[in-house]
Parts: structure tokens; sequence; C-alpha cells
């Protein structure tokens, strides 16, 4: 939703005809993720992508009827499936797609964009199918705890509801289930978007807040040293702190969503970052350095009083071995071990 929202909000504003397609389940090699999002207007516009390309005319004459028809519409595109409509997926894989009016939103559209422009978790529920009383109204489940949208549920069902959406966030995922009347509901997780904290402005730093800018990461820049940590050296990072890292971390959320790097050789801007950052309950932690000097900065923490648990978390030396000597390849490494990183908890 986040990479479609300002087009989206932009249309609803115009008062353009809006269809929004989201994909709600995907079997095989699908080219895009449960959730992923195209939306459409009657006078042409598109904004993101729910196949890479591959059904997306498709998708968008689907979308024209249900603009036409205001009726939301549940459909499946594969090259295995022969009652899936005769426009396949060249990887082989299937999807199956939820279409909707763009209306169907009102109910839970200001919570949506309110929470997605602050950076809020939350997690929208929709039903897919089963009475038509039901069909496309929707629940949005916020950081309060409270429900908003146009869903009316029994007090037990909205419990157990409560408590899948709860875990769906927790895990970073979405997807379909079926409820005990044989009706299906998607379960939507927005979860805090992912942020690169990085500790020390060195040369390194610039290509990595690029590549982590790009694949979809907040980032962030602790140094102390106000010559290195400038906007001039430094204009595309989210949020550069001159700080020490032990005083700027203290003041940061470090849950699942943090990604830290620490980057210096410096031990008296390292080590403070590394023990608090092992103590803290982010996603990953890598240090920069050759074996040896990871091997003394081991000795060092464990003085510190960090436990053998905590220093097993640390990525170090960071990164993926691709045999890359620059700075943009080494970039490329760390970002590519933090990828993986994140997406084998999600999986």
């Amino acid at each position: 939703m986040r990479d479609v929202i300002e087009k989206l909000d932009q249309w609803r504003q115009e008062n353009e005809q809006i269809a929004v397609t989201t994909v709600v389940e995907t079997w095989g090699s699908a080219p895009r993720p449960v959730g992923s999002k195209m939306v459409t207007t009657m006078s042409g516009g598109i904004a993101g992508s729910v196949s890479a390309g591959c059904v997306e005319g498709a998708v968008i004459q689907e979308a024209e009827q249900v603009m036409n028809s205001n009726l939301p519409h549940l459909i499946e595109f594969g090259i295995a499936d022969e009652t899936a409509w005769e426009v396949g997926l060249a990887c082989g894989g299937k999807i199956k797609v939820f279409v909707e009016p763009g209306f169907s939103l009102d109910s839970i559209y200001p919570e949506v964009r309110n929470n997605l422009l602050n950076g809020n978790p939350f997690v929208t529920i929709t039903y897919l199918d089963g009475p038509s009383n039901y069909v496309n109204k929707k629940l949005l489940l916020g950081i309060n705890g409270e429900l908003v949208g146009d869903l009316k549920f029994p007090n037990d069902m909205v419990d157990d509801l409560k408590s899948t959406a709860v875990e769906f966030l927790a895990d970073e995922k979405s997807g379909t289930i079926t409820l005990a009347d044989g009706s299906r509901v998607f379960i939507e997780s927005h979860p805090l978007p992912p942020k690169l904290i990085i500790v020390g402005a060195v040369h390194l730093a610039e290509p990595l807040i690029a590549i982590a800018n790009t694949t979809g990461f907040d980032t962030l820049l602790i140094d102390p040293r106000e010559a290195f940590a400038t906007e001039e050296r430094f204009p595309d990072v989210g949020e550069l702190i001159q700080e020490w890292p032990q005083e700027a971390l203290k003041n940061l959320i470090l849950d699942s969503s943090a990604y830290i790097v620490v980057l210096t050789h410096d031990p008296k801007l390292d080590d403070p970052a590394l023990q608090i950052a092992l103590t803290s309950e982010a996603r990953y932690i890598g240090a920069l350095g050759s074996r040896r000097t990871n091997q003394k900065r081991i000795e060092r923490l464990r003085n510190f009083g960090i436990s053998e648990a905590q220093l097993s978390r640390l990525h170090a030396p960071i990164g993926i071995d691709l045999g890359g000597r620059s700075s943009s390849e080494i970039a490329v490494s760390i970002m590519a071990e933090i990828i993986k990183v994140r997406n084998d908890h999600i999986d």
C-alpha cells in the first residue's frame, strides 16, 4: 500500500473512478508477493503492480468492469489451472487477486492514510467471499487495539480475528484465512517500515544509504563527528544524528524493524553501539572489519558482559562474501545479507 498511497490519495481527491487490485494468495513462483497492489482509474491511471507485467492487461480489463458494476471480483491467474484466465504467468506460478471499487476503502481510508504517513503498524481485514452483506467489508486494527470499519462480527469471532491479525503483524505476513462458516477473509499486515541504522559517517555509508533507500528501508546515520556527519556528504539519508551512538540509540525504537550496522573501526564508537544493539530486539546487527579485528572486538564485548548468545547475533565480518573490494560492492554485500535476514524471517 505504501507504494501506491500517494497516487491513490491524489485520485480520490480528484474524484476519479478507481479500482484497487490486491494479491491475496500465491502458489509456486509467483512474481509478486501477497499484499501487492495495483490501483487503476477509469481515465487510464495506473500505480503499482500485481504481477510485474504478466497479467496486468487482464487485470486492467477486469478493473474496468468492477468500476462499471461497483461489484468486487475475486480472480485466479495461472497456467496450471484450467479455470483461470487464459493469460498464463510466464514464471509458472499462480496468483489470486481481489479487485474492488475504490469506494470500498471509505470506511477505513482515513486511518489507513494516517497510519501510513506516520509510519504506524496496522492490519486490515477484508471479507473476500461469503454472505453478500459481508463481502468487501473491512476492518482496520491499529496500534491502540481498536477496530475501525464496517464489518460486524459476533464478539467471539472479533476476538479470534484480532488475535490472528496480531500474529500476522508480528510475523510481518499477509494471507487469506477461512472462517468456521467457510467464508474467507484477507488479513493484510502493514508492519513498521524496516529501518537501517548506520553508526559511522564513513565513505561506505554513502552507497549503503542509496541501496537501502531503493529497497524500501528508512535510513538513519549516527556519528558525533560534525566534520563527517554533514548533510552535504549525505543528502539522501532519512535522518542524520550528530550524537554519540550510546546517546542516539537509547532514544530509538530498536525492535524487529531495526537493522543496525557499525562501520567506523573505532572502538570508542563501535563498542558502545554494539553493546546496546546486541541487547536489543533489533533484527540484524553487523560490524565492519576483518576476522582479526572482529576477534578483538568480541573479546572486548565479552569483558563488557555481553553473553555468548548475544554475541552469536553479530554478523561479522559483515555482509555476504561477494569478493567485492570497492565501497559500492561492499554496500551491496551488506544489504544483500540484511535483505536475506529480513526475508528469511518473513518466509
